[in-house]
């Protein structure tokens, strides 16, 4: 390949590289998080799994106390479990569960946030409220999973409808 045609090849190659960023920062146009609910039949805890998009928690956390976070300061955590702990809950026959907060994983993409119930299983008839960032981001849309008995049930969570009962 001559010297010409490497340094074309090159600068297309830096110039698509350079859109694929540019888009990538301007691709973040939708706000999601899932919550997955199982039983573990090892422990026969009730697990309760988050996944947020890290950006929209930094973001939240920033805005409401107008400074930087670190979800690696046990501080920060503590902050942050605080407000997951007002925004999900589980009700059953008028009584909050009592939701254990396991701690929390977190990446460049995603904050997922381990809890659980311990020695449980999800009663039949429940209320749930998931609002987690609904309060922030008008377009937040959180799914939760129920798995039981092998059988999954979803449900959507808007800012609108941040509570569902079941049955």
């Amino acid at each position: 390949m001559s010297t010409f045609n490497f340094i074309k090849l090159f600068k297309v190659s830096l110039a698509s590289a350079l859109i694929c960023i540019g888009g990538l920062a301007h691709a973040h146009r939708f706000h999601a998080g899932i919550t997955d609910i199982s039983m573990n039949p090892n422990t026969g805890n009730t697990e309760i799994i988050h996944t947020f998009m890290a950006h929209d928690v930094e973001a939240l956390l920033e805005n409401l106390y107008q400074r930087q976070f670190d979800l690696s300061d046990p501080e920060d955590i503590q902050i942050f479990q605080r407000y997951v702990e007002q925004q999900f809950i589980l009700v059953s026959k008028e009584q909050r569960l009592p939701l254990k907060w396991v701690g929390l994983k977190v990446d460049p993409n995603s904050v997922i946030v381990f809890q659980e119930i311990e020695k449980q299983t999800l009663p039949e008839q429940i209320s749930i409220r998931q609002a987690v960032l609904t309060d922030f981001l008008v377009d937040q849309v959180n799914t939760v999973n129920i798995t039981k008995n092998g059988n999954t049930q979803s449900l959507t969570f808007t800012r609108s409808k941040r509570e569902h009962q079941i049955p």
